[in-house]
């Protein structure tokens, strides 16, 4: 997901993605820890966009 498409969705919808993808990321380290995963990169990426979410929220609350 890129920042232009996160910074369309409004402040509600950001915090409801915000806890499915940690919702996911939790799962899949769960998965990996019983399990390998076939595709590592999978676990940084939701990480990584976790983290663009995180921060697109971030700069909504300071510019208020």
């Amino acid at each position: 997901m890129k920042v232009a498409e996160i910074k369309e969705m409004s402040t509600a919808e950001l915090q409801e993605l915000i806890q499915t993808e940690k919702a996911n990321y939790s799962q899949m380290l769960l998965n990996h820890a019983v399990s390998p995963l076939e595709n590592n990169s999978q676990i940084k990426a939701a990480r990584r966009n976790i983290a663009r979410l995180m921060t697109v929220l971030r700069q909504r609350e300071l510019n208020k």
